[in-house]
């Protein structure tokens, strides 16, 4: 499977979105991230719609002046978990390599949260 960051300059701010491709499903997994995403630091986050799968090649302008997409980061990914609570993925991008948590947060929004194992 295939995953995407995006760099998303949005009119209303800049955000990270993050798209990873299922196994079982046309369209794009997405959360739109407060932050870039960096080991071992919670960041905000949002689940977005799904998104359609020329995301995973896309930059650009966005529709309907939504702003600005370019590509942040991108490689493979595997969904270890996944639910309507949490979700775990595993990311092997250029910059993005680790076991990257999602979790829906009390009051409705998502954090992410990326480790990495320890070589060896």
């Amino acid at each position: 499977m295939r995953m995407n960051i995006l760099q998303h300059d949005h009119p209303r701010g800049r955000h990270w979105d993050l798209l990873v491709e299922q196994p079982d499903a046309a369209m794009l997994a997405t959360w739109a991230l407060d932050g870039p995403p960096v080991e071992s630091r919670p960041i905000p986050a949002r689940r977005l719609p799904d998104h359609r799968p020329l995301y995973l090649d896309y930059e650009g302008p966005v529709s309907g002046d939504r702003g600005h997409v370019s590509r942040w980061d991108h490689g493979t990914c595997r969904i270890v978990e996944r639910g309507e609570e949490s979700w775990t993925v595993e990311l092997h991008g250029e910059q993005t390599i680790g076991t990257a948590v999602l979790r829906r947060l009390p009051d409705g929004d998502w954090e992410f949260l990326l480790t990495t194992s320890p070589a060896g």
